[in-house]
């Protein structure tokens, strides 16, 4: 008979999940708000004040405008991420060509690198592209990741039998279609996990944005630190924009939450 687990698993797990859930409550609690409950009583129920705070955000910063900037570059960087990584992990896992071991070792070598070295120089590849202030000038650089392939490439290893995809080819199958009707199904886990890592890090990023986008050419988290850069810091208004911009989030995470379940369930079983 299979054990059920104790109540202080349950207890444990609650914990977890109200100290993850937190921080997220609290902002939305602040947005609700006015400034000053910062600074008077403490209390955890929410105030009637937070679309009237959404107000002027939207009043404050080109909100609509930064919102479909980031929907535009996470969509399409994660779209490209996603394909262009577990093309480059089934080659490294399942093909055999002369120097996969050194290119997959340089691949991993640039996770060593730190983004903020090649700045500088990526800039003024941009100025030079005349991407400068544009979307592509964000998109392109991050069509794909050395981890996206690391991690595409560790999966189809144990995902895919070597027999498969062998016996896809001797059916006539082309390295095309071996991919597309074997690769792709069984990297579906993984995938949708890789999905929403890529779509939060590039939903989150900011350093470079900030550098390359124009001030009315904004993607959302650059827009919202627009809140905050006066010598006065309204903080429910600040958390307010914060709170909208953590709601696509959760919604792709709503959305993938069956494929990651699966994936982790999936290595579980596998181990």
């Amino acid at each position: 008979m299979t054990k059920r687990p104790s109540f202080a698993i349950y207890g444990i797990l609650a914990a977890f999940v109200l100290g993850s859930a937190f921080p997220f409550y609290w902002s939305f609690l602040v947005a609700s708000r006015d400034n000053s409950v910062l600074t008077g009583d403490f209390t955890l129920v929410p105030g009637g004040n937070f679309w009237s705070n959404a107000v002027r955000v939207f009043d404050t910063v080109p909100f609509w405008k930064a919102l479909g900037n980031s929907f535009i570059v996470s969509g399409t960087v994660t779209l490209s991420v996603v394909l262009l990584s577990t093309l480059a992990g089934f080659a490294f896992a399942k093909l055999r060509f002369r120097g996969r071991g050194v290119l997959f070792l340089f691949v991993v070598a640039t996770l060593a690198v730190p983004t903020q070295l090649g700045i500088i120089p990526l800039y003024m590849a941009m100025a030079e592209f005349g991407w400068a202030g544009e979307l592509e000038a964000v998109i392109v650089p991050n069509l794909v990741t050395a981890f996206g392939v690391f991690w595409m490439r560790q999966y189809l290893l144990d995902a895919i039998p070597d027999e498969l995809v062998e016996a896809a080819r001797m059916d006539g199958c082309s390295l095309w279609r071996t991919f597309w009707h074997v690769a792709l199904p069984a990297a579906r886990p993984a995938a949708a996990m890789l999905g929403v890592f890529t779509f939060m890090q590039s939903w989150n990023d900011f350093l470079w944005p900030l550098v390359v986008l124009n001030a009315d050419n904004p993607t959302l988290q650059v827009a919202l630190e627009k809140l905050q850069s006066g010598y006065y810091v309204d903080y429910s208004l600040v958390l307010a924009g914060t709170t909208l911009a953590t709601v696509p989030v959760l919604i792709v995470f709503l959305v993938l939450g069956r494929q990651i379940v699966a994936g982790v369930m999936q290595g579980a079983v596998k181990g």
